[in-house]
């Protein structure tokens, strides 16, 4: 019987899953519905009755573990705790109440949804072979998964990588973590509709964006418009990719990856986003660094990352064991 892993993506609102081969095949998937579930056991109940769902469709495939990727995950706890983006409150204990779920004695994983992507990057994705790499994932917030020396950097508590809440102006935009200036408040989907809109007050041109209010305005409505030449869209992205090549300047400095991925609606831009991110990354660098990084679209863009990146965290795990038995 083939081995599968079961990759769930928690967000804030809809999750995803699927069944993914050892080869990074997807065999069956699913989504449902986060959003309108406060109670998060309630919420599992439901998540788990679509699970059994679309497993009844791979009855000769023996399920060898469940990877997690979540918003605030924390992957020694099996925990999520005080996610801006989801109902439950407090501290979440996932992983536990998942366990018994499931009739067999199988690993469980969880981890923030950014350290998922890293790991998918590295088993699935573009990274294959590299050792010192970061992910960055650009959502309606911003994420990063650092891997140095071929491991993913948790830090102490679990909480290592976020890249998105270090500073690019102490005076600057509020961000939803409390603090002003947050790299995720010009750097994700939400913070290119800020840019728009004040790029929108600050010229007068005309612009398919004008119009638009701006609970309806979306990352995808700003990268469509940049690709048919919207000038306050062009703008909006290389604005948007000023600030992240700064920011990667820094972050070259910390960790001297090999290269960085770039991955999310964003990035399907295209050059709009990665040619002035790669400048400013360049311009900024210290000189021992320059010429030396790849900036790089995630090689999971258009896929099932998130899924793909969930199942990575066991096929990882069960690859280390075996290995060492």
């Amino acid at each position: 019987m083939q081995e599968v892993v079961l990759g769930i993506d928690i967000g804030g609102t809809n999750s995803k899953f699927g069944f993914v081969t050892h080869d990074g095949e997807l065999l069956e998937e699913g989504t449902c519905k986060t959003k309108g579930h406060p109670d998060f056991k309630e919420f599992l109940d439901h998540l788990f009755s679509h699970i059994d769902e679309a497993r009844k469709k791979l009855p000769e495939h023996t399920l060898v573990g469940v990877g997690i990727g979540a918003p605030n995950g924390n992957y020694y706890n099996g925990t999520i705790e005080d996610a801006p983006n989801l109902e439950w409150k407090g501290t979440v204990p996932f992983v536990d109440e998942l366990k018994k779920r499931f009739k067999e004695d199988i690993p469980v994983v969880l981890t923030n949804d950014a350290n998922a992507a890293a790991i998918g990057e590295m088993t699935f994705g573009g990274a294959k072979g590299m050792k010192d790499f970061i992910v960055f994932t650009l959502g309606t917030g911003l994420g990063s998964g650092i891997v140095a020396n071929g491991q993913l950097i948790y830090g102490h508590d679990g909480f290592a990588g976020e890249i998105g809440h270090t500073l690019v102006n102490v005076f600057g935009r509020t961000c939803g973590c409390g603090r002003k200036g947050c790299l995720e408040t010009y750097v994700s989907a939400t913070g290119i509709k800020r840019t728009v809109y004040k790029l929108l007050a600050d010229y007068l041109c005309e612009s398919e964006l004008r119009d638009v209010p701006f609970n309806d305005l979306s990352g995808r409505m700003i990268t469509e418009a940049a690709l048919r030449g919207d000038f306050i869209a062009v703008q909006a992205f290389e604005y948007t990719g000023r600030i992240l090549g700064m920011k990667l300047a820094d972050t070259v400095a910390h960790f001297s990856p090999e290269a960085i991925f770039l991955f999310g609606g964003l990035v399907n831009a295209g050059d709009h986003l990665m040619k002035p991110a790669k400048f400013h990354m360049e311009d900024n660098m210290m000189r021992n660094f320059k010429g030396k990084v790849k900036l790089l679209v995630s090689g999971l863009q258009n896929k099932n990352a998130a899924v793909l990146g969930a199942s990575a965290l066991i096929w990882e795990k069960l690859h280390k064991e075996r290995r060492a038995t």
